[in-house]
Parts: C-alpha cells; structure tokens; sequence
C-alpha cells in the first residue's frame, strides 16, 4: 500500500477526508508537520506529499523543495490560478511526488492527483 503524507500549513484535516474520498481505501495517509511530512519523502517512508499554504507554494511545499528539489515538487494552486486536468497528469507523469496548493480549488486538485496516480498504477 503506498502511503501519502500531508504536510503544509492549512487545511490538513480537509486535505485528509479528501485523500481518504479519492484513494478509494488503496492508501495509507498520515498528517504531519511540513518538516516531518518532507523528511518521510525523503527517507522513503512515504510515497507521495500533500500540502496546502496560502500561496500554494510557500508553507505548503517549502520543506519538501528545500529536502527533494524543485524537480520533485509541483505547485497545481496558486491564488487565483488552478493547473488544468492535464497539467496536473503531467505533473505526476513527470515523477512529481510533492504537490502544494490552496485551498480554492484543493478538491479539484486533489481528486486529479488520484485520479494521475490510479491510472499510472500507483
């Protein structure tokens, strides 16, 4: 069973229910602070991040940018900008593991993440 960890500032109890409706029971998801959620990733004692901030990539993905690199991480929110359904398949195609956003469009986001993840079989 792969397992996601939610880090970030905000919203962590909404982020969960959201993960826990669109993972279908097929993932194990722990709430964490944002250093321990990132050092998880990092360790391999987690799969997958989920964080939310205010900016969509300050507080929500910092920790996990400055442990995995830019290269591993991917801000789908920002205020006032939503990634798109095949942005968000292209992050997770691309090997994205960390993904921060707000909490304006977080179902949406969300929901396109698992719905990314299931498809490549994760």
């Amino acid at each position: 069973m792969k397992k996601i960890v939610i880090g970030g500032q905000i919203e962590k109890a909404t982020i969960e229910e959201l993960l826990q409706k669109y993972g279908k029971g097929n993932y194990e998801i722990t709430v964490k602070t944002d250093i321990d959620a990132a050092m998880a990733l990092k360790s391999g004692a987690a799969d997958y991040y989920f964080g939310a901030c205010n900016t969509g990539g300050g507080g929500a993905l910092a920790m996990a940018i400055a442990l995995l690199g830019g290269d591993k991480t991917a801000t789908l929110g920002m205020p006032g900008t939503t990634a798109t359904e095949e942005e968000i398949i292209q992050s997770v195609a691309a090997g994205k593991i960390a993904f921060g956003f707000t909490s304006q469009d977080m179902e949406f986001i969300i929901s396109n993440v698992m719905k990314a993840l299931e498809a490549k079989g994760e």
